[in-house]
């Protein structure tokens, strides 16, 4: 393939390869690891933009808070974005570049703090149904309704969590920093977890809001501000599956965004796993006719040349 803007979404699950090992140390081997594939992209001359999911690491500080309320002031869900873009920015900076200077590559590695711009008056502030942080008992839950003011639903009998506003990403406020970046000659990290959600008020300002963006639609909308020729969606699984861990379960080679549609019209992939990644693709490649790929961190190399993964086409 003809050099490219890569636009590579890698999940925050990617960096916990054991939950019962999850030391800042284990999520560095582990991004340390996904590295050295997204290396061998840039060993190839593409230029590459990386965005990272954070759940698990948002967790983690959310239950931090919660074991320190009695003496430490909370940490507004934006923040807590913030933190982790800093933090796994770090982490995917650092291991990105001690893999590019193994190959001996000498190569800036930028971590951008990424603000994106949502809308008041998206649905999902409404009716926030995406859940952050750990179970609580039922107690603890209306304490933070009352005194937070949380929302909290009951799951399924295993306790009572939080739930905030997913609304759609409308626009990633240092898409043109990124840019300038990517024409001196650097990698760079961006909109981590799906950017710091923001609003403007009456007179202009940014305000920051309680909210989660989904990383794939987020990146999608970065890969399409940048004008990248190719946007790769990094998971757990080599391709997308059909009928998912059933026996009559099947790889996909490719799909058209027609196919996509029907697929999810069948119910074929799960709302809070696969379905946001190829709305994502499909949306990028039906907007702009560039490619999208789905793969594993071990097959990324491979699927742009067309070996693995899944291509979604127009």
């Amino acid at each position: 393939m003809d050099k490219s803007l890569i636009v590579i979404a890698i999940g925050g699950n990617s960096l916990i390869e054991d939950s019962k090992h999850v030391t800042v140390s284990a999520q560095y081997e582990a991004a340390a690891k996904t590295a050295h594939h997204i290396a061998r992209l840039i060993q190839e001359g593409h230029r590459v933009v990386i965005v990272h999911g954070n759940g698990p690491q948002v967790g983690y500080i959310l239950l931090r808070a919660e074991y320190a309320r009695k003496i430490l002031h909370a940490v507004p869900l934006d923040s807590c974005v913030a933190d982790t873009q800093g933090a796994i920015g770090y982490q995917l900076q650092r291991s990105l570049g001690n893999e590019l200077g193994k190959l001996g590559i000498k190569m800036d590695v930028a971590t951008v703090v990424t603000q994106v711009l949502v809308d008041d008056d998206d649905p999902s502030f409404s009716n926030p149904t995406k859940p952050i942080g750990s179970f609580m008992q039922q107690e603890e839950a209306v304490y933070h309704r009352d005194h937070d003011g949380w929302s909290i639903v009951e799951d399924a009998g295993r306790g009572w969590r939080r739930v905030v506003a997913s609304p759609q990403p409308k626009e990633v406020i240092e898409s043109g920093t990124v840019a300038k970046l990517l024409d001196s000659g650097a990698v760079v990290i961006a909109a981590g977890g799906g950017g710091i959600p923001v609003v403007r008020d009456d007179e202009g300002l940014l305000q920051g809001r309680e909210a989660v963006v989904d990383k794939d639609l987020a990146a999608c909308l970065l890969a399409k501000q940048l004008g990248a020729d190719v946007f790769m969606i990094s998971t757990a699984v080599e391709k997308v599956c059909l009928d998912y861990n059933k026996p009559t379960e099947r790889q996909l080679d490719s799909m058209s965004c027609s196919e996509a549609d029907g697929y999810i019209a069948q119910g074929q992939f799960p709302p809070g796993s696969m379905l946001p990644k190829i709305q994502a693709l499909k949306d990028f490649v039906s907007t702009t006719g560039g490619v999208g790929i789905v793969s594993d961190p071990a097959h990324l190399f491979d699927a742009l040349h067309g070996e693995g993964g899944t291509r979604i086409t127009p």
